[in-house]
Protein backbone atom coordinates (compact mmCIF):
# COMPACT_ATOMS: atom_id res chain seq x y z
CA UNK A 1 0.00 0.00 0.00
CA UNK A 2 1.68 3.36 -1.19
CA UNK A 3 1.85 5.92 1.38
CA UNK A 4 0.61 10.11 0.49
CA UNK A 5 3.77 12.32 -0.09
CA UNK A 6 2.12 16.03 0.37
CA UNK A 7 5.31 18.84 -0.35
CA UNK A 8 4.61 21.42 2.38
CA UNK A 9 2.96 24.77 1.00
CA UNK A 10 2.57 23.69 -3.08
CA UNK A 11 -0.17 21.51 -4.69
CA UNK A 12 2.69 18.93 -5.24
CA UNK A 13 0.89 15.47 -3.78
CA UNK A 14 2.67 12.00 -4.90
CA UNK A 15 2.31 8.15 -3.74
CA UNK A 16 5.30 6.94 -2.29
CA UNK A 17 5.71 2.94 -2.42
CA UNK A 18 7.04 1.58 1.91
CA UNK A 19 10.30 0.58 -0.05
CA UNK A 20 10.66 3.38 -2.55
CA UNK A 21 13.04 6.43 -1.85
CA UNK A 22 11.28 9.56 -1.16
CA UNK A 23 13.55 10.97 -4.52
CA UNK A 24 12.61 8.03 -6.96
CA UNK A 25 8.64 8.58 -6.22
CA UNK A 26 8.79 12.39 -6.71
CA UNK A 27 10.69 11.76 -10.45
CA UNK A 28 8.16 8.87 -10.89
CA UNK A 29 5.51 11.54 -10.13
CA UNK A 30 7.47 13.76 -12.43
CA UNK A 31 8.65 16.51 -9.95
CA UNK A 32 12.76 17.45 -9.70
CA UNK A 33 14.18 18.11 -6.01
CA UNK A 34 17.88 18.54 -5.85
CA UNK A 35 19.70 14.82 -5.58
CA UNK A 36 23.55 14.18 -6.97
CA UNK A 37 24.57 10.59 -6.23
CA UNK A 38 21.51 9.23 -4.39
CA UNK A 39 23.14 7.10 -1.94
CA UNK A 40 22.94 8.97 0.60
CA UNK A 41 26.78 10.42 0.64
CA UNK A 42 26.64 14.12 -0.61
CA UNK A 43 23.61 15.68 1.30
CA UNK A 44 22.41 17.32 -1.92
CA UNK A 45 18.46 16.09 -1.66
CA UNK A 46 18.44 17.57 1.77
CA UNK A 47 15.03 18.24 3.39
CA UNK A 48 12.56 18.34 6.17
CA UNK A 49 10.14 15.89 6.77
CA UNK A 50 7.26 18.16 8.54
CA UNK A 51 5.28 15.43 9.73
CA UNK A 52 4.95 11.77 9.62
CA UNK A 53 7.68 9.05 9.69
CA UNK A 54 10.56 7.63 7.77
CA UNK A 55 13.48 4.94 7.68
CA UNK A 56 17.04 5.66 6.29
CA UNK A 57 20.03 3.51 5.81
CA UNK A 58 23.15 4.02 8.42
CA UNK A 59 25.66 5.95 7.53
CA UNK A 60 24.48 9.11 4.92
CA UNK A 61 25.60 12.46 4.94
CA UNK A 62 23.25 13.73 8.28
CA UNK A 63 24.62 14.90 11.66
CA UNK A 64 22.62 13.31 14.69
CA UNK A 65 21.56 16.95 15.39
CA UNK A 66 20.09 17.58 11.95
CA UNK A 67 18.21 14.17 12.37
CA UNK A 68 17.02 15.62 15.57
CA UNK A 69 15.60 18.62 13.36
CA UNK A 70 13.87 16.64 11.44
CA UNK A 71 16.09 16.82 8.53
CA UNK A 72 16.36 13.81 5.79
CA UNK A 73 18.01 12.84 2.76
CA UNK A 74 15.36 12.38 -0.12
CA UNK A 75 17.04 9.87 -2.08
CA UNK A 76 17.82 7.46 1.48
CA UNK A 77 14.15 7.63 3.06
CA UNK A 78 11.36 5.43 3.04
CA UNK A 79 8.20 6.58 4.17
CA UNK A 80 6.49 4.60 7.15
CA UNK A 81 3.32 6.83 6.82
CA UNK A 82 1.89 9.80 5.32
CA UNK A 83 4.21 12.56 4.66
CA UNK A 84 4.79 16.10 4.70
CA UNK A 85 7.93 16.90 3.37
CA UNK A 86 9.84 20.71 2.39
CA UNK A 87 12.64 19.88 0.21
CA UNK A 88 15.10 23.20 -1.28
CA UNK A 89 13.30 23.68 -3.76
CA UNK A 90 10.64 21.60 -6.22
CA UNK A 91 9.27 21.85 -9.71
CA UNK A 92 7.64 20.12 -12.93
CA UNK A 93 10.02 18.16 -14.79
CA UNK A 94 10.12 19.15 -18.52
CA UNK A 95 9.16 15.94 -19.98
CA UNK A 96 10.77 16.89 -23.47
CA UNK A 97 14.19 18.42 -21.96
CA UNK A 98 15.87 15.48 -21.74
CA UNK A 99 16.88 13.19 -24.66
CA UNK A 100 19.15 10.00 -24.80
CA UNK A 101 21.65 9.86 -27.85
CA UNK A 102 24.67 8.37 -29.10
CA UNK A 103 27.80 11.10 -28.86
CA UNK A 104 30.85 11.08 -30.75
CA UNK A 105 34.53 11.38 -29.31
CA UNK A 106 35.23 14.43 -31.17
CA UNK A 107 38.30 15.36 -29.04
CA UNK A 108 41.11 14.14 -26.13
CA UNK A 109 43.07 16.45 -24.81
CA UNK A 110 45.09 15.90 -21.87
CA UNK A 111 44.75 18.75 -19.44
CA UNK A 112 47.06 17.47 -16.51
CA UNK A 113 48.47 14.05 -15.74
CA UNK A 114 45.28 13.09 -14.33
CA UNK A 115 42.80 15.30 -15.95
CA UNK A 116 41.26 14.61 -19.45
CA UNK A 117 38.98 17.16 -21.59
CA UNK A 118 36.78 14.59 -23.32
CA UNK A 119 34.80 16.45 -25.82
CA UNK A 120 31.60 14.80 -27.53
CA UNK A 121 29.58 15.97 -30.58
CA UNK A 122 26.30 15.04 -30.70
CA UNK A 123 24.62 13.66 -33.93
CA UNK A 124 24.20 16.03 -37.02
CA UNK A 125 21.21 18.37 -36.15
CA UNK A 126 20.67 17.34 -32.34
CA UNK A 127 20.92 20.11 -30.03
CA UNK A 128 20.55 18.91 -26.33
CA UNK A 129 18.53 22.58 -23.90
CA UNK A 130 20.65 22.64 -20.23
CA UNK A 131 21.38 24.82 -17.85
CA UNK A 132 24.66 25.97 -17.19
CA UNK A 133 25.93 24.01 -14.42
CA UNK A 134 24.36 20.83 -14.80
CA UNK A 135 25.80 17.37 -15.56
CA UNK A 136 24.84 14.34 -17.90
CA UNK A 137 24.97 10.14 -17.12
CA UNK A 138 27.05 8.11 -19.54
CA UNK A 139 25.52 4.79 -20.24
CA UNK A 140 28.09 2.05 -20.19
CA UNK A 141 28.26 -1.21 -22.14
CA UNK A 142 27.23 -3.12 -18.98
CA UNK A 143 24.31 -0.73 -18.05
CA UNK A 144 26.22 1.12 -15.43
CA UNK A 145 26.07 4.86 -15.62
CA UNK A 146 28.72 7.41 -14.66
CA UNK A 147 27.53 11.36 -14.26
CA UNK A 148 29.88 13.74 -15.26
CA UNK A 149 29.25 17.80 -15.34
CA UNK A 150 29.54 19.59 -18.36
CA UNK A 151 32.36 22.82 -18.98
CA UNK A 152 30.75 24.00 -21.90
CA UNK A 153 28.08 26.96 -21.52
CA UNK A 154 24.47 25.73 -23.17
CA UNK A 155 25.20 28.32 -26.17
CA UNK A 156 27.57 25.30 -27.12
CA UNK A 157 24.42 23.06 -27.35
CA UNK A 158 25.86 20.53 -30.11
CA UNK A 159 28.15 18.38 -27.91
CA UNK A 160 29.59 18.34 -24.35
CA UNK A 161 33.16 19.00 -22.82
CA UNK A 162 33.74 16.89 -19.42
CA UNK A 163 36.91 17.29 -17.53
CA UNK A 164 37.47 13.69 -16.55
CA UNK A 165 39.60 12.87 -13.67
CA UNK A 166 41.58 9.53 -13.16
CA UNK A 167 40.74 7.39 -10.40
CA UNK A 168 43.73 4.90 -9.68
CA UNK A 169 41.87 1.13 -10.47
CA UNK A 170 38.43 3.35 -12.10
CA UNK A 171 37.49 0.86 -14.97
CA UNK A 172 35.77 3.28 -16.65
CA UNK A 173 38.41 6.47 -16.27
CA UNK A 174 41.37 4.30 -16.88
CA UNK A 175 39.06 3.34 -20.15
CA UNK A 176 39.46 7.02 -21.38
CA UNK A 177 43.21 7.53 -20.13
CA UNK A 178 44.20 4.38 -21.91
CA UNK A 179 41.60 3.24 -24.76
CA UNK A 180 39.45 5.74 -25.44
CA UNK A 181 39.90 7.49 -29.11
CA UNK A 182 38.41 10.11 -31.47
CA UNK A 183 35.87 8.76 -33.53
CA UNK A 184 34.38 6.34 -30.22
CA UNK A 185 30.60 6.25 -29.73
CA UNK A 186 29.03 7.12 -26.15
CA UNK A 187 25.77 6.75 -24.97
CA UNK A 188 24.39 9.45 -23.32
CA UNK A 189 20.99 10.81 -21.55
CA UNK A 190 21.21 14.71 -20.81
CA UNK A 191 20.59 16.64 -18.48
CA UNK A 192 20.75 16.60 -15.32
CA UNK A 193 21.12 18.24 -11.89
CA UNK A 194 20.38 21.53 -10.34
CA UNK A 195 23.13 22.85 -9.65
CA UNK A 196 22.69 26.39 -11.57
CA UNK A 197 23.11 30.43 -10.79
CA UNK A 198 20.06 31.20 -9.44
CA UNK A 199 18.36 35.15 -9.28
CA UNK A 200 19.77 37.39 -7.38
CA UNK A 201 21.97 40.45 -7.17
CA UNK A 202 24.37 38.93 -4.53
CA UNK A 203 28.08 38.84 -4.73
CA UNK A 204 28.90 35.34 -5.62
CA UNK A 205 31.39 32.74 -4.39
CA UNK A 206 32.15 29.96 -6.55
CA UNK A 207 34.21 27.47 -4.54
CA UNK A 208 36.20 24.40 -7.03
CA UNK A 209 37.97 21.51 -6.22
CA UNK A 210 39.82 19.79 -8.90
CA UNK A 211 37.63 19.08 -11.51
CA UNK A 212 34.56 20.78 -9.40
CA UNK A 213 35.81 23.57 -11.83
CA UNK A 214 34.11 22.27 -15.11
CA UNK A 215 30.59 22.89 -14.10
CA UNK A 216 31.29 26.53 -12.29
CA UNK A 217 33.16 27.40 -15.78
CA UNK A 218 29.88 26.22 -17.74
CA UNK A 219 27.60 28.54 -14.60
CA UNK A 220 30.87 31.99 -15.43
CA UNK A 221 30.84 31.38 -19.22
CA UNK A 222 27.02 31.03 -19.43
CA UNK A 223 26.78 34.82 -16.25
CA UNK A 224 29.73 36.69 -19.05
CA UNK A 225 27.32 35.94 -22.00
CA UNK A 226 23.98 37.37 -20.60
CA UNK A 227 25.49 39.93 -19.19
CA UNK A 228 25.44 39.25 -15.77
CA UNK A 229 26.33 41.90 -13.63
CA UNK A 230 27.67 40.77 -9.95
CA UNK A 231 30.87 40.64 -8.47
CA UNK A 232 32.17 36.85 -8.91
CA UNK A 233 34.98 35.63 -6.87
CA UNK A 234 36.40 31.76 -7.98
CA UNK A 235 38.55 30.09 -5.02
CA UNK A 236 39.82 26.51 -7.29
CA UNK A 237 41.78 24.36 -4.78
CA UNK A 238 44.42 21.42 -5.53
CA UNK A 239 47.07 19.73 -3.79
CA UNK A 240 49.85 20.68 -6.33
CA UNK A 241 50.21 23.00 -8.83
CA UNK A 242 48.98 20.79 -11.99
CA UNK A 243 46.16 20.29 -10.28
CA UNK A 244 45.15 24.08 -11.77
CA UNK A 245 45.12 22.58 -15.25
CA UNK A 246 43.31 25.65 -17.05
CA UNK A 247 44.18 29.05 -17.59
CA UNK A 248 40.88 30.48 -18.15
CA UNK A 249 40.24 32.45 -14.62
CA UNK A 250 43.04 34.29 -15.32
CA UNK A 251 41.69 35.46 -18.24
CA UNK A 252 38.40 36.38 -17.42
CA UNK A 253 40.01 38.15 -14.72
CA UNK A 254 41.79 40.03 -16.72
CA UNK A 255 38.79 41.13 -18.93
CA UNK A 256 35.93 41.28 -16.18
CA UNK A 257 36.80 43.76 -13.54
CA UNK A 258 33.61 42.14 -11.15
CA UNK A 259 35.51 38.86 -11.34
CA UNK A 260 38.25 37.90 -9.17
CA UNK A 261 40.54 34.62 -8.78
CA UNK A 262 41.96 32.89 -6.07
CA UNK A 263 44.05 29.39 -6.87
CA UNK A 264 44.91 27.81 -3.38
CA UNK A 265 47.01 24.92 -2.97
CA UNK A 266 46.87 22.51 0.38
CA UNK A 267 49.51 20.38 0.17
CA UNK A 268 52.34 23.22 -0.01
CA UNK A 269 53.24 27.04 -0.50
CA UNK A 270 54.05 28.62 -4.00
CA UNK A 271 54.29 31.46 -5.21
CA UNK A 272 50.79 33.48 -6.35
CA UNK A 273 48.75 30.44 -4.83
CA UNK A 274 47.15 30.71 -1.43
CA UNK A 275 48.26 27.60 0.91
CA UNK A 276 45.39 26.16 2.78
CA UNK A 277 42.03 24.12 1.92
CA UNK A 278 40.19 25.68 -0.49
CA UNK A 279 36.89 26.66 1.69
CA UNK A 280 39.32 28.07 4.62
CA UNK A 281 40.60 30.20 2.33
CA UNK A 282 37.17 31.96 1.45
CA UNK A 283 36.93 32.34 5.12
CA UNK A 284 40.11 34.16 5.53
CA UNK A 285 38.59 36.55 2.67
CA UNK A 286 35.26 36.89 4.09
CA UNK A 287 34.69 36.31 8.18
CA UNK A 288 30.83 36.82 7.35
CA UNK A 289 29.26 35.31 4.74
CA UNK A 290 26.01 36.71 5.54
CA UNK A 291 25.52 38.44 2.13
CA UNK A 292 26.79 36.50 -0.12
CA UNK A 293 25.69 33.41 -2.27
CA UNK A 294 27.86 30.24 -2.24
CA UNK A 295 28.41 27.69 -5.26
CA UNK A 296 30.25 24.59 -4.28
CA UNK A 297 31.33 21.63 -6.22
CA UNK A 298 34.09 19.24 -4.93
CA UNK A 299 34.19 15.68 -3.71
CA UNK A 300 31.60 15.20 -0.91
CA UNK A 301 34.09 15.61 2.02
CA UNK A 302 34.92 19.39 0.71
CA UNK A 303 31.03 20.25 -0.05
CA UNK A 304 29.62 19.08 3.68
CA UNK A 305 33.06 20.92 5.70
CA UNK A 306 32.19 24.21 3.35
CA UNK A 307 28.49 23.93 3.88
CA UNK A 308 29.31 23.53 7.66
CA UNK A 309 31.52 26.34 7.87
CA UNK A 310 29.85 28.73 5.44
CA UNK A 311 26.61 28.50 7.32
CA UNK A 312 28.85 28.78 10.69
CA UNK A 313 30.01 32.60 9.23
CA UNK A 314 26.45 33.42 8.29
CA UNK A 315 25.92 32.20 5.18
CA UNK A 316 21.89 31.69 5.07
CA UNK A 317 21.80 27.56 4.49
CA UNK A 318 19.09 28.55 1.40
CA UNK A 319 22.30 30.57 -0.27
CA UNK A 320 24.68 27.92 -0.62
CA UNK A 321 24.42 25.21 -3.45
CA UNK A 322 26.37 22.45 -4.00
CA UNK A 323 27.85 19.78 -6.90
CA UNK A 324 29.37 16.80 -4.82
CA UNK A 325 31.51 14.56 -7.21
CA UNK A 326 30.93 11.33 -5.87
CA UNK A 327 33.17 8.17 -6.74
CA UNK A 328 32.54 4.40 -6.83
CA UNK A 329 34.46 4.30 -3.67
CA UNK A 330 32.18 6.67 -1.95
CA UNK A 331 29.04 4.63 -3.25
CA UNK A 332 30.73 1.63 -2.13
CA UNK A 333 31.80 3.12 1.08
CA UNK A 334 27.94 3.76 1.56
CA UNK A 335 26.50 0.64 1.42
CA UNK A 336 23.26 -0.43 -0.10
Amino acid sequence: MAFNVTVANTEFRFPCEPNESVLDAAQRARLEIPFSCRKGVCGTCKGRVVSGDVRAFAGDALSDAERAQGLALFCNARPRSDLVIEPRSIAKADPFARKTTTARVFRLTRLADDVMLLHLRFPAGIRVRFRAGQHLNLILDNGERRDFSMANPPSESDGAQLHIRHVPGGPFTSHVFEKLKRGDHLRVEIPFGDFVLRDSAKPILFVAGSTGFAPIQSIIEDSFAKGIARDMTLYWGARRRAGIYSELPQKWAAQNPRFRFVPVLSDAAEPGFRHNLVHRAVLEDHPSLAAFQAYVCGVPVMTQAARSDFVGAGLPDSEFFADAFVTRADLAAAGP
